[in-house]
């Protein structure tokens, strides 16, 4: 549909403002022997619509192929565990073509589609770059400096469009890089606040002996302009600092798609020239002028932070723009399972030196909160101060969304300021709405000590703890017979059975608890890589079968079932709310020994019954769900931990 209506100016027209309707001139889908159910029948199908593309290309200049690089990237995805062993050699892609003409030459999709400087009228520049490409010096890349310089010139002018825009920074880029020339911004602090004071040091080193000189540097929202005029000596570094303040309506760093609060699924951007940025623009940055071979060009660099770590050496971070004030609950999720109070813990941070001023949480009426406000006193810029409230909930069930009220410099400050600090990923300071949700259970439960078997982590053990229970983390390498006694129910986190190597030695002691009077319950586990022949007691096979709308209808398959009456009663109301998705990888085939006791299923697929399953082995119970209780419970949906609680509490009503 978006490929038939592309092109049409009458489509979507209030976005016309900033661009013009363009049309894609084909639509392909990267099919593979697995849509035709196996490689024999797809060797036999005719691919006369379809493209082929080795993808395994090797790149001498990077000393990887295509499925190196993918395989590097994909183990980015760490959360996911999805770490890639990488493959070599040729692999044929498969394009089959949708809608549009086919392409004449069948392993290239862009034959007959211009890609060339004629769509910009500028034949000429495509042959000076032809000339740089084949006289380029690896040995001595500014030999090429001059001839860039030429096509900079003439970029410049040709008309302002799309195209010319994107090829001259570019060109400007290539200029730089050439010549080696090193330039960067550099602050002397992570964080600011409007109207603190900023010292910013510039470097520029010239690393070729290309004739160049600086002739200015300005500060783009900073609005101050230095004049320099100077040459740039081979391999000498001109650094200067500069003494700046920042503006009063300058605008916070946060991504620009967490400003507003989104829908279901959508973020929401008022702004239409910010949709599609990777990331939003920088508060602060610097301009330079710079003349490299009669040809003056800017530079625009962001203003960064930079620090030494003894360790890593140099570590580079954006500059950020925050409030003057943080605060934060300890907990983004309360749940409380009686009416006893609970003391919260309010954090607030000064992210600028000498703050002072009050603290509030307002609650709904049945909800109680001592005291009514605390005062609080910061003097210095990074500190914090944390306050204590008690929290007493209704006698039924209730809950609500907390929002913290700080009031300082007579303004309000409801924003908490998150770090995000991984190795794998930029560092990323995000200010959201601080608030945490409030959960009164009207909850029974059995049983008081659960045994938790970490997988990939999740937040099961702390949300069990919240509702009373006692877990205890139990290492794979310590599981035993006599280490697991005296535990009412043994769980295991979300992807045991694909992580930990040393699962395969214990299964057997794990069948064992069950066979004795245990509970197990094993969370969802990938179909792929699993470290044992069979999760279970009975034969089971997992699917990649998923239920992803979450409010997508269940149907309680066996209504009288323990799992669904003790110590709660389990009711179509306890799959209200839930977050993200109904469950994931959910078994395909199983024993007659097993008992589905739920189904649901996304809209037009079939049912999806193997999302809970229960077994009886021995005197104990076993316990496969795909079901997504590591969102769920994490996110405070009562139904869930009602649910949950009825199955940690499986056979405990039988019990002394």
């Amino acid at each position: 549909e978006a490929f038939d209506l592309s092109g049409d100016k009458d489509q979507f027209s209030y976005q016309l403002k900033y661009v013009e309707p363009w049309s894609a001139q084909r639509l392909f889908f990267n099919t593979s022997w697995w849509f035709y159910g196996s490689r024999e029948k797809f060797a036999e199908a005719d691919k006369s619509d379809m493209v082929t593309i080795d993808i395994g290309t090797y790149y001498p200049i990077k000393g990887k192929s295509n499925s190196e690089i993918a395989a590097i990237s994909r183990s980015q995805h760490v959360c996911q565990g999805m770490g890639n062993t990488a493959t070599r050699g040729t692999r044929e892609e498969y394009l089959q073509l949708l809608k549009g003409d086919m392409p004449k030459d069948p392993n290239d999709i862009f034959a007959g589609i211009n890609t060339s400087w004629s769509r910009i009228n500028a034949g000429h520049i495509e042959k000076m770059i032809d000339s740089v490409i084949a006289n380029f010096n690896f040995s001595n890349p500014s030999k090429s400096a001059q001839a860039i310089a030429n096509i900079i010139k003439d970029i410049k002018q040709l008309p302002s469009s799309h195209w010319r825009d994107i090829k001259l920074t570019d060109a400007k880029a290539l200029l730089i890089s050439v010549t080696g020339m090193y330039i960067e911004a550099i602050s002397d602090q992570h964080t600011y606040t409007p109207k603190e004071k900023i010292t910013v040091r510039s470097e520029i080193t010239n690393r070729s002996n290309i004739e160049a000189k600086v002739l200015k540097v300005r500060f783009n929202d900073l609005k101050m302009d230095t004049l320099l005029n100077t040459s740039l000596a081979y391999n000498i570094s001109l650094k200067w600092d500069h003494d700046l303040k920042i503006p009063s309506n300058v605008n916070q760093t946060s991504p620009y798609w967490l400003k507003e609060k989104g829908s279901l699924g959508m973020y929401r951007v008022d702004d239409q020239k910010l949709i599609g940025n990777p990331r939003s623009n920088r508060a602060l940055s610097a301009t330079y002028y710079i003349e490299i071979s009669g040809e003056e060009i800017e530079i625009t660099k962001d203003i960064v932070y930079r620090y030494n770590d003894p360790e890593a050496g140099p570590i580079y971070r954006p500059l950020e723009i925050v409030p003057a004030i943080s605060v934060k609950l300890k907990e983004k999720v309360y749940v409380l399972s009686n009416e006893r109070p609970t003391k919260l813990s309010v954090s607030v941070k000064a992210l600028s030196a000498n703050q002072s001023g009050t603290v509030s949480l307002p609650v709904p009426k049945g909800w109680k909160i001592t005291p009514t406000q605390h005062d609080f006193s910061i003097d210095y810029k990074g500190a914090d101060q944390n306050l204590e409230f008690e929290l007493t909930p209704p006698a039924g069930q209730s809950e609500f969304t907390m929002k913290p009220v700080v009031k300082a410099n007579g303004k309000e400050y409801r924003e908490e300021l998150i770090k995000i600090d991984y190795n794998h990923i930029p560092y990323q300071s995000v200010m959201m709405a601080a608030e945490s949700k409030m959960v009164k259970l009207d909850i029974k439960t059995a049983g008081r000590k659960i045994a938790y078997i970490e997988g990939s982590g999740d937040a099961i053990p702390k949300s069990l703890e919240q509702i009373g229970y006692v877990v205890d983390i139990i290492p794979v390498q310590e599981i035993s017979k006599e280490r697991l006694q005296g535990y009412g129910a043994l769980v295991m986190g979300i992807r045991a059975y694909n992580k930990l190597d040393d699962i395969r030695f214990k299964q057997d002691v794990l069948m064992d608890y069950v066979s004795d009077g245990g509970n197990m319950i094993v969370q969802y586990n990938t179909n792929r890589r699993l470290k044992v022949d069979n999760i279970g007691p009975h034969p089971i096979k997992l699917s990649r079968d998923r239920v992803t709308v979450e409010e997508a209808p269940i149907e309680i398959l066996e209504p009288n079932h323990p799992i669904l009456n003790y110590p709660n009663k389990i009711t179509q109301q306890d799959f209200d709310n839930w977050v993200q998705e109904r469950g994931l990888y959910f078994a395909s085939e199983w024993s007659d020994k097993y008992k589905a006791i739920l189904s649901s299923n996304d809209p037009g697929e079939p049912p999806r019954k193997g999302g809970l399953l229960v077994a009886q082995h021995g005197d104990g119970n076993f316990i496969y769900t795909g079901y997504s209780w590591f969102r769920q419970l994490p996110a405070g949906v009562p139904g869930a931990y009602r649910i949950f609680a009825n199955m940690v509490s499986l056979n405990q009503n039988n019990k002394p």
